[in-house]
Parts: C-alpha cells; sequence; structure tokens
C-alpha cells in the first residue's frame, strides 16, 4: 500500500513538471534558429592577378562519426554536503543507452532516474523515503561530448519534520525544496530539446558550409551561392568560377575543421563582400564570418637606362679612390693574456715597493728602540781613542825625562 502511494506521489510529481519542460523547450527552439550569426568580419585587400585565401576555421565543425553513440551523451547528479567536512560525492550518473551507476550501496533501490530520461528529456532525481541524510545541494550535469555541450542545473534539499514548513522556492540562485521526512521527492532536471533526446541516423546531413558572395550594392538576401559542402563529401558549386578552378575549398575540409577559400588570379570583378557559413543543424551551431574583399591595381616599377655623364664632367670631375682600413684583430687569446701580464707586472712592482718601504721603516723602529747600543759603542770608540792618546803621552814624557836626566849628569 505504501508502495502505491508512492507511485501516484511520483506520477503526480512529473505531471507537474509536464507544462515547465513545454516552456523549456519552446524557449529552446525560438534559440535555435536556422539564422546564422556573424561572430567574425576581415577586410582582405590583394592585387589583381594575385591569390588570396579567406580563412574560415572552427574546431567544432570537424566531423567524426560517432560509433559508440552511447558514450556521446551522459548525465550524473552530484551532491555537495555543508557538513561534516563540505565534500562532493557523486549520486548517480546515466549514458543515452539508458545504463545507470549509483555509487552508494545504501541509495540502490532508492535513488535513481527515470529510464526513459534520454528520450524524454526528463533527467529528474528521484528519491524515495527521505531522511536526514539526503539534505544537501544537489546538481544535475549535463554533457554532450560530441557537441561539446555542458549544462548544470542545482537544486537545494532540505528535509523537516513538520508539514507546515513544506515547500518549494526560487532563492535568487537555484531552486529550493523543503520536503517531509520519509516522503519521496523528484529532484526537477528537464530538458527536452533535440540535442538531448533525438539521434538522427543521417549523420552526415546535420553538417553543412557554404559559400556566398554579393556584389558591391547587392543585399544579403541577394547574394551569389558559390558552394555548398556537406559532411557526406557531397560538395555543390554554382556558376563558373568554381568550374575553372578559380576558387577552391580543400577535399578535407570537415576532417580538418578548415573550410578556407581560395580566389586565384584575382580580378577587379572579384571585389565584394564573401560570408562563409557554418551550420552544425543537430548542435544548434549557425554562425558567419564575413570578408570584404578589395582588388587593388597592380604597381607597374618603370626602369630607366643609366645616362653617361658629358665629357666636360669626366675630366673635371674626378671620382676619388676608395680608402681600405685595415683593421687587424688580434688572437683572442693573446688578446686576453696580454692586459694579464700587464696586471700581474704591475702587482710585483707595487709589491718590491712596499717590501723596500717595510725594510726601511723596520731600520728606523730598530734604531729608535735601542740607543743605548750605540752610545756604548760611541763611548767605547772614544775611550780607546783617549786611551791611545795618553799612552803615546806617556811614553813622550818618558822619553823627554830620560834626556833631561842625561844632560844633567
Amino acid at each position: 500500500m505504501r508502495r502505491q502511494r508512492g507511485d501516484m506521489v511520483l506520477q503526480a510529481l512529473l505531471l507537474i513538471h509536464v507544462p515547465v519542460a513545454f516552456l523549456f523547450t519552446t524557449a529552446s527552439g525560438q534559440s535555435d534558429s536556422s539564422s546564422s550569426v556573424v561572430v567574425a568580419g576581415y577586410n582582405v585587400s590583394g592585387t589583381a592577378g594575385s591569390k588570396i585565401v579567406l580563412q574560415c576555421v572552427s574546431g567544432r565543425m570537424v566531423w567524426t562519426r560517432d560509433e559508440v553513440r552511447d558514450r556521446q551523451r551522459v548525465v550524473h547528479w552530484d551532491m555537495f554536503r555543508a557538513s561534516p567536512d563540505y565534500a562532493m560525492e557523486r549520486v548517480v550518473d546515466m549514458f543515452s543507452a539508458g545504463d545507470q551507476r549509483v555509487y552508494n550501496s545504501y541509495n540502490m533501490g532508492r535513488v535513481g532516474l527515470t529510464p526513459t530520461a534520454f528520450k524524454e528529456g526528463n533527467f529528474s532525481l528521484i528519491i524515495k523515503d527521505v531522511t536526514m541524510n539526503d539534505r544537501g545541494l544537489y546538481s544535475c550535469n549535463l554533457h554532450h561530448l560530441y557537441c561539446h555541450l555542458y549544462e548544470t542545473v542545482r537544486v537545494q534539499l532540505n528535509v523537516t519534520k513538520s508539514r507546515r514548513k513544506e515547500q518549494r522556492y526560487w532563492d535568487g540562485h537555484k531552486v529550493v525544496y523543503v520536503v517531509m521526512l520519509g516522503s519521496t521527492v523528484a529532484l526537477p532536471c528537464i530538458n527536452r530539446r533535440n540535442v538531448w533526446t533525438d539521434w538522427s541516423n543521417d549523420e552526415e546531413d546535420q553538417q553543412v558550409v557554404h559559400w556566398d558572395r554579393q556584389a558591391p550594392g547587392i543585399q544579403h538576401d541577394r547574394a551569389d551561392r558559390l558552394v555548398d559542402l556537406y559532411a557526406s563529401g557531397e560538395q555543390r558549386s554554382y556558376g563558373p568560377l568554381f568550374l575553372q578552378r578559380k576558387m577552391n575549398i580543400s577535399n578535407q575540409a570537415f576532417a580538418e575543421g578548415d573550410f578556407s577559400l581560395t580566389i586565384s588570379d584575382l580580378q577587379p570583378t572579384d571585389a565584394g563582400m564573401y560570408s562563409c557559413h557554418l551550420h552544425h543543424h543537430y548542435c544548434g551551431l549557425h554562425e558567419r564570418r564575413e570578408f570584404q574583399v578589395n582588388v587593388e591595381a597592380p604597381v607597374i616599377q618603370t626602369t630607366h637606362a643609366p645616362k653617361a655623364l658629358p665629357a666636360e664632367d669626366k675630366d673635371s670631375v674626378k671620382a676619388e679612390s676608395p680608402r681600405v682600413i685595415n683593421v687587424i684583430v688580434p688572437d683572442q687569446r693573446h688578446h686576453f693574456l696580454l692586459p694579464l701580464g700587464y696586471v700581474l707586472t704591475c702587482l710585483l712592482l707595487l709589491a718590491f715597493i712596499i717590501l723596500i718601504i717595510l725594510l726601511i721603516t723596520r731600520r728606523r723602529r730598530v734604531k729608535e728602540f735601542h740607543p743605548q747600543r750605540s752610545m756604548r759603542s760611541s763611548r767605547s770608540h772614544s775611550s780607546s781613542d783617549e786611551f791611545e792618546m795618553d799612552v803615546t803621552d806617556v811614553s813622550v814624557s818618558n822619553e823627554e825625562e830620560r834626556r833631561f836626566g842625561e844632560s844633567e849628569k
């Protein structure tokens, strides 16, 4: 009985989401209009007779056959817990084939998505028997790897024990659900765009590129079609310009994403506005790049023969012979050793001068600190001289005395 009530509540919630999904689909359908949007504009100038290349490159238009279509679209629900450790955990994910993967064993059979999510565009997360541990911020993430599309929807889930506090409102950033403890809730995530629900078997027909040309004074809606390219390899050329190979596009355009237009033998009649239209109907890509081509007249260079100088000037004016200055660049090794030798010589001379100054200073200091030795040596020298003088005087006096005694006798 309780299970039947839960199923009835689930069906009622899904019916409530239908009007919202219808409005969302209508708004998205209006945005996927076939009119292309101008994303770039260029001015290109070239001289007559030259070759120019109008660059039109887009990585999103590179065509690769989707061999594993199940892995191109995926949805996964994540939950952010504000307490106790502010952790983000994966709840469930689902591929376009319908296979679901629940990451927590506690949620097995209790949390999941509808098996027809990718067919109906309803990716709402269904939680049965809500507990207090289910509180948190949930995010529904849609990834389309083939079309490089990424969308995210956030829903805040709060749990209460009072039926009076049950409510749903928008807080300006996200939807907030306040539900009863033990009830069943479906967190909304609906996207019914064809890119998420349908897949065409004619995959090559979804991508097309075409070039248009507007002559000066012609409006955009009356432009001339030059060529159409399809991802299947089909190419439709219009007019004689492509038939004469005057204009050309690479055969590997969709493989490389390069749809540049090459114009050979540029002429004044080729001037005008060129448009590169990129359409990926499945992914909703509609872009246009415009090129304003201007043709300039070729520059004519005139050459004059050299004129000879008059005879008078030849005789009177003598050209100076050019002066040649021979510069001898020394070898790098000698050029390095020569200043090194000068430096070493100066250092040796300075050391020799310092050595002489030290010797002279030392000798002076020795004389100042030992003056007595010099005085003694001088005194001893003087005493010896006096002694010699006294001895000589005594000897002379003795001789005189002898002579005086002999005379008396």
